[in-house]
């Protein structure tokens, strides 16, 4: 398997950023760590191990990448107003810097699709939510999608316009809408046991529907608590059953997916 880190220092953040890229072709796909972590966790805890099938067979090519999540929503000690401040930043970091990194290592401007587990299935979801015009799907497990389960009380505009909970029931915008309906590949996933919240994919699903985009939402059971293995278990899944069999669902792309409880 192809591994390569590259960093570069950031001028939307200010600070020297990693980027690890595993695979040599395939469809991009973003990968935001949990919590505070780096861009190596999904190596360190044998998630890249659990898909590597499908990144040596060229089905995928991964971006892993640093989070900033202790200098905005994880930090007791910043203002709610810094913490808005630098998630927005972060935002300007992924669209403006990676995203273009993404394209220049893919021969072109691929469809990309995000990922992450727990806080980062939440950025995951906000960026294709936020930028459909970038971004083409997104598999997030184990999240939460409402950002005030994270500003401890805070709440502006900033906040708003990144919690996919409360902006997404009330969006109107046409062209957006559209092209989030256009999209085959939002994919939400959670398990039942200690530590998961299904509720919180459940709701998002629930959002979804009602606004008529397509999406599956996968509630495993109580067997499947908030850890590595059960991401371990269910990455893969979601890659062979959703992205790998993309072609051949594809005549039936335009059919809205029914919510799994």
């Amino acid at each position: 398997m192809s591994r390569n880190i590259t960093q570069w220092h950031s001028p939307r953040l200010n600070k020297s950023m990693e980027i690890c890229v595993y695979g040599t072709y395939g469809v991009p796909i973003l990968m935001f760590p949990s919590a505070a972590a780096d861009y190596l966790e999904y190596e360190r805890f044998h998630l890249i191990d659990s898909i590597q099938r499908f990144i040596d067979e060229g089905v995928i090519k991964l971006y892993s990448i640093n989070s900033i999540n202790s200098e905005s929503w994880l930090n007791d000690s910043m203002s709610g107003r810094d913490k808005a401040i630098r998630h927005q930043q972060y935002n300007a970091y992924i669209t403006d810097e990676v995203v273009p990194f993404i394209h220049d290592t893919s021969g072109g401007p691929l469809p990309i699709l995000t990922a992450g587990v727990s806080l980062g299935a939440f950025h995951a979801a906000n960026s294709l939510f936020r930028r459909p015009d970038l971004f083409d799907g997104v598999l997030a497990m184990s999240g939460v999608y409402d950002l005030h389960a994270y500003s401890k009380g805070y709440f502006d505009e900033d906040c708003y316009f990144n919690s996919p909970m409360d902006y997404l029931p009330n969006l109107t915008d046409e062209s957006i809408l559209s092209l989030l309906r256009s999209k085959k590949h939002i994919h939400i996933a959670t398990g039942s046991g200690a530590y998961e919240d299904p509720s919180a994919s459940v709701a998002l699903g629930a959002v979804l529907q009602a606004k008529g985009i397509p999406h599956t939402v996968d509630v495993w059971t109580q067997d499947y608590t908030h850890d590595w293995p059960t991401w371990r278990a269910m990455l893969p899944v979601l890659i062979e059953q959703r992205v790998a069999s993309s072609e051949q669902r594809a005549a039936s792309s335009e059919q809205r997916v029914p919510l799994c409880t």
